[in-house]
C-alpha cells in the first residue's frame, strides 16, 4: 500500500483512489505548430504557460499542463501546443464522442486567442501538425505470453494500419503513419487532418482494428500469412522517430505511397496480387468490417465505406495539402456534427467535466470538492466538514454520478 493509501485509510470508498481504469477506454490528442504574425514560434517562449492567454479559472494538471472546461486538455511540448480528450469508455459511437470533445478544445483555444489577438495586436495561427489515437490494451497479463505482448501488437498493427489510415487521415505531403505501444494502450500517430469528419473516421477505424486483432491469438508476424489481408510486399516499419514503436514511412515502400495516385494498380502484395493503395485500404477495412461497425456510429460508418470506394474524397485525392492546415480553428472548424441531442456525453466525459469545473458533490451525506486530477483517472477531492484530502478513480465516481448530475438539473 502507497503512502498516500495509508494517510487515507482503507475504507471501501478511498480505496478507490487506487483503481485503474476498469472500462476499455480512447483518447484523442492533436499537436499544433504556432505561428506569430507569419513566423514560427514555440508556444513555451511565446506564451511561457498557456495562462498567458486563456481566459478564467483553470485546473492545473503539471508542469504547462492545464484542463480545459471541456473536459480535455490543453499543454505545450516541445515546440507544439497540444490538445489532448480525456478518457472515453468504448462503445457505439465512441471516436465520435471523443472527435467531438477534441475540436471542442481546439475551438476554446481558438477563441482565446482571438482574444489575445484582439489585446495584442499580433495574430497567431495554429498550424495542423499530428493527431494520436490511443486505445486501451486490455489482453490480462496472464493471457499475454511471449506472443501477446503489446511491443508485438504494435508491430503486427504497424503492417495493418497504415494503408486504410492513409486513405482517411494523410495528404500529399504526409511521410509516415506510425504505432507505437505504451504499457496500458496502443497509440497510432498520423498527420493532424483538418476535416473532423476523417479525423472520427480515422479513429473509428483505428479502434475497430485493434481491438479485433487484439483478440488474435497471436501477435506474430507469422499470423499475417494465414489471414485474408493484402501486405505490401516489401514493407517494412522503421523504429519510431520519437518513442519506442514503429513507423510506416514513405521510405519504408518501393515508391511513395503519399505522391502516388492512390486508384493506380501498382502496389504488389505479399500474396502475388498487384493493387491500388484504395483496393488495399478496402480489402482490409471490408476484412474488419464487423468490428468497425460495432463501435460506429451510422453516419461515419457509411463515410469510410465511401471513401474506400472513392464515392467520397480523400485528402490523397487532392493534388496538394489542404490549405486548411495552416489556420486551424478558422479555415477548418467544427460544424456541430453530433450534437448532444444525437450522441450523449460518454459517462467518463461527464465525470470530469463535473471534476474539472469544481462541481461539489455529495457522498455519504458529506460534501467533496474537486480540486485536481491525478492523470486520466483519478479526481482529487477536499471534504468540506475537516478539509481533508480524498482521491477516487473516476470508475468509483460513475456510481455517483446521477447524485453529482443532479444539483446542474435542479438548477443549484
Amino acid at each position: 500500500m502507497n503512502s498516500e493509501a495509508k494517510k487515507l485509510g482503507t475504507s471501501k470508498e478511498e480505496r478507490a483512489q487506487q483503481a485503474e481504469l476498469e472500462l476499455a477506454a480512447i483518447g484523442m490528442e492533436s499537436e499544433f505548430s504556432v505561428l506569430l504574425d507569419g513566423e514560427p514560434v514555440k508556444p513555451e517562449d511565446l506564451f511561457g504557460s498557456p495562462r498567458a492567454f486563456v481566459r478564467g479559472k483553470l485546473m492545473h494538471r503539471k508542469g504547462t499542463s492545464y484542463h480545459l472546461p471541456t473536459g480535455g486538455a490543453v499543454y505545450f511540448d516541445t515546440g507544439v501546443i497540444e490538445v489532448a480528450t480525456p478518457v472515453i469508455e468504448i462503445d457505439r459511437g465512441c471516436a465520435a464522442r471523443a472527435g467531438r470533445s477534441l475540436w471542442e478544445g481546439i475551438l476554446f483555444l481558438r477563441e482565446e486567442l482571438d482574444d489575445w489577438e484582439r489585446r495584442t495586436g499580433h495574430e497567431v495561427r495554429l498550424v495542423g501538425f499530428s493527431t494520436h489515437y490511443n486505445i486501451s490494451f486490455e489482453v490480462p497479463h496472464h493471457e499475454q505470453g511471449t506472443s501477446r505482448t503489446v511491443e508485438k501488437l504494435a508491430l503486427l498493427l504497424s503492417y495493418i494500419l497504415p494503408v486504410p489510415v492513409m486513405m482517411l487521415a494523410a495528404n500529399r505531403e504526409s511521410t509516415g503513419i506510425g504505432v507505437r505501444p505504451r504499457g496500458d494502450r496502443i497509440e497510432i500517430t498520423a498527420d493532424f487532418t483538418p476535416s473532423a469528419s476523417l479525423m472520427i473516421a480515422t479513429g473509428t477505424l483505428i479502434t475497430g482494428i485493434v481491438r479485433e486483432v487484439m483478440t488474435w491469438p497471436s501477435f506474430e508476424l507469422e499470423v499475417l500469412d494465414r489471414v485474408e489481408l493484402p501486405v505490401v510486399r516489401h514493407f517494412r516499419p522503421i523504429p519510431h522517430t520519437s518513442r519506442k514503436g514503429w513507423l510506416a514511412k514513405n521510405v519504408c515502400f518501393a515508391q511513395d505511397p503519399f505522391k502516388a495516385d492512390p486508384d493506380e494498380e501498382i502496389w504488389e502484395t505479399t500474396d502475388g496480387r498487384v493493387l491500388s493503395l484504395r483496393t488495399i485500404a478496402g480489402l482490409t477495412v471490408r476484412h474488419f468490417w464487423h468490428p468497425i461497425r460495432r463501435i460506429s456510429d451510422p453516419w461515419t460508418f457509411r463515410l469510410i465505406g465511401s471513401v474506400m470506394r472513392g464515392r467520397a474524397p480523400s485528402l490523397l485525392d487532392l493534388q496538394e495539402r489542404p490549405p486548411e492546415y495552416e489556420d486551424v480553428g478558422r479555415l477548418c472548424t467544427w460544424d456541430e456534427l453530433f450534437p448532444e441531442t444525437e450522441l450523449s456525453r460518454s459517462r467518463y466525459e461527464r465525470v470530469l467535466i463535473r471534476a474539472i469545473s469544481g462541481q461539489k458533490l455529495w457522498m455519504g451525506g458529506r460534501r467533496y470538492t474537486p480540486t485536481g486530477m491525478r492523470g486520466w483517472s483519478q479526481v482529487i477531492f477536499r471534504r468540506e466538514d475537516d478539509r481533508s484530502r480524498h482521491v477516487f478513480g473516476i470508475d468509483y465516481l460513475l456510481g455517483h454520478l446521477r447524485d453529482w448530475e443532479r444539483p446542474a438539473m435542479r438548477g443549484g
